[in-house]
């Protein structure tokens, strides 16, 4: 987000996080008023969303990462990139 915004030309006008600490930091670097909130990713319905152009995602990286379990797509964290997948579809 960050960096779109520095490029400028983008609005956001949603995001998810499950994690509250992470929401509430989140929410405290970046205005969030206006924009819609989804708590867990699996629970979106991609047909209810605003309309946009762009989506940006990320996903933990401790499924794939050397500091992590290197578990893969066997840790439900690393599934989240289907998620990502089936909402941008």
């Amino acid at each position: 987000r960050s960096g779109l915004e520095k490029a400028g030309g983008f609005e956001c006008v949603g995001y998810c996080e499950i994690d509250k600490y992470a929401k509430k930091a989140y929410e405290t670097l970046y205005d969030t008023r206006n924009e819609v909130y989804y708590d867990d990713t699996r629970k979106i319905d991609p047909n209810e969303l605003p309309d946009l152009d762009l989506i940006c995602g990320g996903f933990p990286c401790q499924s794939f990462s050397i500091a992590g379990k290197r578990k893969g797509f066997s840790d439900t964290r690393g599934t989240l990139f289907f998620e990502i997948a089936r909402i941008a579809a």
